[in-house]
């Protein structure tokens, strides 16, 4: 049985991956790993960014662990073969519904962010992001010619009870295991599905989760408070499309979005999905200036909540803050490291 499957996708996904299965081999080499095309490359091979295969193998693994797809390459492929067409289906497909995305400020790297230290220094929040459902899987969804001229766009934004319900469980579980506070934020004030989210999420804390500090959080606001002052946060969840936008908007004040990982997990048992937030930059793709920290910690993630490896994750992230704090920076964080250096920095680290 495969433990690990690799999916490296495109662009700098092949790079920051690799870097990760290095990491893998040191700190759990006998884990089974396989590796398939993913996204744009797939595509290209086989005419789908997501063949029956790969999605079979990926719900056969424990863990998954992808690198990045899309780029311009593809932008005239049709919608639904496009990479990004591939990455919704394979988190369809693999059932996972509620995506971990850490905001976490290495104490080596706060002054490598955008906002003033004191406000970054010792930050870690998570983001828990519905995925599985909302605008960019609702129907109907359609571009139409118009009679008088031009064309008209929909796009909708669909959630059951069980959707938000089983998402909301995700985050106050993960509150008690930590300072016990959760945000919840949408816009019940001018959405319907908002005001549907506000009422599931407050029954069930008085249900089952009164323990739990909990606070309503209107999504725009919750966008300002996360550069106004983010210390206050410990988790915040959130639908589809509001968790894509704050998820990176918080990633921005660790110092780069090539320091995060995410984890998207469903049901007990069923295997995760773990991927750097970060996109396929093709713009230095294949020049060895990724920053593979990301796709390392996302690796972390995996051995952590999917493959029962908790010492081994734990020496990787140990791994991770003794190569910042020894100095090792990639361009992105104001260094010179190449990939494959930073790479070996934290091998070195191991």
């Amino acid at each position: 049985m495969t433990d690990l499957l690799l999916l490296p996708g495109d662009g700098i996904g092949p790079e920051v991956t690799r870097q990760a299965r290095r990491v893998a081999e040191v700190v759990a080499p006998d884990l089974a790993i396989e590796e398939r095309l993913f996204g744009g490359c797939s595509y290209d091979e086989h005419g789908l960014p997501l063949t029956e295969e790969t999605l079979a193998a990926a719900k056969a693994a424990k863990a998954v662990l992808m690198g990045a797809v899309g780029g311009q390459k593809w932008a005239g492929a049709p919608r639904d073969k496009r990479p990004e067409a591939g990455l919704l289906n394979l988190r369809a497909g693999m059932e996972v519904f509620a995506n971990l995305r850490p905001a976490l400020c290495f104490e080596a790297l706060a002054d490598a962010s955008s906002l003033k230290r004191e406000l970054v220094q010792g930050l870690d929040f998570m983001i828990v992001r519905e995925l599985t459902g909302g605008i960019y899987f609702g129907s109907p969804r359609f571009i139409e010619e118009l009679p008088e001229g031009g064309k008209r766009a929909v796009d909708t934004q669909v959630y059951t009870t069980a959707e938000i319900e089983r998402v909301a469980r995700v985050a106050f579980e993960l509150a008690r295991g930590r300072r016990n506070k959760v945000h919840s934020a949408e816009k019940s004030n001018v959405m319907d599905s908002g005001l549907l989210w506000r009422e599931v999420v407050t029954d069930l804390h008085k249900r089952e989760y009164a323990d739990v500090e909990l606070e309503h959080i209107l999504a725009d606001n919750a966008a300002m408070q996360i550069v106004k002052n983010p210390k206050q946060f410990d988790v915040m969840v959130t639908d589809n499309l509001f968790g894509d936008i704050l998820s990176d908007a918080a990633a921005q004040l660790t110092g780069s979005l090539g320091m995060l990982p995410s984890a998207a997990l469903g049901a007990p048992g069923k295997p995760g999905l773990y991927e750097p937030i970060h996109g396929s930059a093709p713009d230095i793709a294949g020049q060895n200036l990724a920053n593979p920290l990301a796709a390392i910690l996302s690796l972390e993630m995996a051995l952590r909540w999917s493959l029962d490896r908790a010492e081994a994750a734990d020496k990787v992230y140990a791994a991770v803050v003794r190569a910042l704090e020894g100095g090792a920076r990639t361009r992105d964080l104001g260094g010179a490291l190449t990939t494959e250096q930073m790479g070996e920095a934290v091998l070195a680290a191991l």
